[in-house]
């Protein structure tokens, strides 16, 4: 279980947010949404201890996670941050590295870690750029690639900034369900500019209102027209479709 109690973040001294309120469970895919500058990623960041609470905390199986050992934080959890430029290391390299919080410090990857970063590049449809280097991947194949490092990690809880960004929408889909997938072992936290994928494939969202609040719970309470308004600033219509006996929600 994952909690934020009483989360506020301020940033001279002007709260950013204020008395953020979630807690997500095995198995909870976890949207949160807000225009830009709402602090969405900055409450990624005080959930991970990047940056301080104002005042509340977050909670990792009911422990502060500040009076949690660095390593073994990090072993729980994992983190896609928003791609960008990033070093030459080929793409394989990149994704073992994230076994590096279960390998001794002055520990080399194994046979077996490298598997688990094959197994990844498979899921991932990006086998074909394992000796590829990083910083002459496309924005969406380095997403693709940061996901994968996160995955490595084998975590408990995945946060990840806006994981679709740079996407095209086959790739959008991928790791849309991908996440889902994930969210039958772990949790799954993530930020997102699309509501639409909040409502198709997030069983808990935050939403975040210009004025520091927040609204948290079931996406179908959390993700609606007049609370999409409020927070955007403009007018919203939620419709559906069903289409194989799936509905689909869209905006």
């Amino acid at each position: 279980m994952l909690e934020v109690k009483d989360g506020t973040f301020a940033y001279d001294s002007k709260d950013v947010f204020k008395s953020i309120q979630m807690t997500a469970q095995d198995h909870d895919v976890y949207a949160v949404l807000g225009r830009n500058g709402a602090g969405k990623t900055t409450l990624l960041k005080c959930i991970m201890g990047m940056l301080p609470w104002k005042s509340g905390a977050a909670y990792l199986d009911g422990v502060d996670t500040k009076h949690i050992p660095h390593k073994k934080f990090w072993q729980q959890v994992s983190y896609v941050p928003q791609a960008k430029a990033t070093s030459d290391l080929p793409v394989r390299n990149m994704v073992v590295m994230g076994r590096s919080a279960h390998i001794g410090l002055f520990g080399k990857p194994s046979e077996a870690d490298y598997a688990i970063a094959d197994s990844i590049l498979q899921k991932l449809e990006i086998e074909h750029l394992a000796q590829k280097p990083c910083n002459e991947l496309s924005g969406g194949e380095l997403q693709l690639v940061l996901i994968g490092r996160a995955l490595a990690v084998q975590p408990n809880v995945i946060i990840m900034d806006e994981p679709e960004s740079n996407l095209d929408y086959h790739n959008q889909l991928h790791v849309l369900k991908l996440i889902s997938d994930l969210a039958q072992d772990s949790i799954c936290i993530l930020n997102t500019h699309y509501p639409e994928h909040a409502l198709q494939y997030a069983n808990k969202s935050l939403l975040l209102f210009p004025d520091g609040t927040a609204l948290a719970g079931p996406t179908e309470e959390v993700v609606t027209a007049n609370h999409l308004q409020e927070a955007f600033g403009i007018s919203v219509h939620i419709g559906h479709d069903t289409i194989n006996n799936q509905t689909y929600k869209y905006i």
